[in-house]
């Protein structure tokens, strides 16, 4: 790739992964969309690197507190809040392991295309308008139990699928069952870390076998997907409460028109 595609996709894929509107769909579509040579999946997992970079970065507080009371539970027999809330985290991120095991191949071969992101970008973005319409958005994070963590973290499984979003489908999942929508942002965000965590060291070790990894691009991938996702965590959960779902549902219908609209004329 050449430095500006690099530095393009890189800031693009921190501003996109924790905003509803899909940053793996953000970056296929360029190599589909302006003919450039796809990046593979090695700097996908590298940028993403960046984003939990980011998230640990901004919620470190909370990551530490998540770390010493969930494994302190064991000692004392009793779990506050926080230690709680570190094993629904993990409850969250079974089924999508599970499930990337499983059809990951699957996936990588047959799903990374525009047709399945328009269709995707569409749907899930009508759906995340509707519960945030329809969301009764009464609850705080500590309400959650491990039902609703399972369930929050069955949808996160979905989005697996490029144009579905991750943390668009958690949230989606979050409001559908009551959560406030800064709530349902913050266990969203919190569940990305293991889940890019897990993935970046599969694909790390993956790429530890090759002689022809791209290291330079991936590390200036990370820096700068880490700043932006930064920034984007930041001003997303100051300004989430007021301007809602809708703004980002509207994105997406606009970016899956325009998807069709080319594919149609292809």
């Amino acid at each position: 790739m050449e430095t500006f595609q690099i530095i393009f996709l890189s800031l693009i894929q921190g501003i996109t992964e924790f905003l509803p509107i899909s940053s793996s769909a953000h970056l296929i579509l360029p190599s589909q969309v302006l003919g450039w040579p796809d990046q593979g999946l090695a700097f996908d997992v590298a940028v993403h690197f960046g984003s939990l970079i980011a998230v640990l970065v901004y919620f470190r507080k909370d990551v530490w507190h998540l770390i010493c009371d969930g494994l302190g539970g064991f000692k004392t027999g009793q779990f506050s809040d926080e230690g709680r809330l570190a094993w629904l985290i993990v409850l969250a991120t079974i089924p999508a392991g599970l499930v990337a095991l499983a059809f990951k191949d699957f996936i990588e071969t047959h799903l990374r295309s525009s047709a399945v992101i328009a269709a995707t970008t569409i749907l899930f973005g009508a759906l995340l308008w509707w519960a945030d319409v329809r969301g009764e958005r009464r609850d705080d994070i500590g309400k959650l139990d491990w039902k609703k963590a399972l369930m929050i973290g069955a949808a996160q499984a979905i989005a697996l699928i490029p144009g579905t979003s991750r943390s668009g489908i958690t949230m989606t999942a979050g409001l559908m069952l009551g959560l406030k929508r800064e709530a349902a942002a913050r266990f969203s965000f919190l569940m990305s870390i293991p889940v890019i965590t897990l993935s970046a060291l599969l694909k790390t070790y993956e790429l530890l076998g090759t002689d022809s990894a791209p290291w330079g691009s991936i590390f200036l991938g990370v820096v700068l997907s880490g700043i932006s996702a930064y920034l984007c965590i930041h001003f997303f959960l100051q300004f989430i409460s007021r301007i809602g779902m809708a703004p980002f549902a509207i994105y997406r219908f606009l970016l899956g028109g325009i998807l069709i609209g080319l594919l149609l004329a292809n």
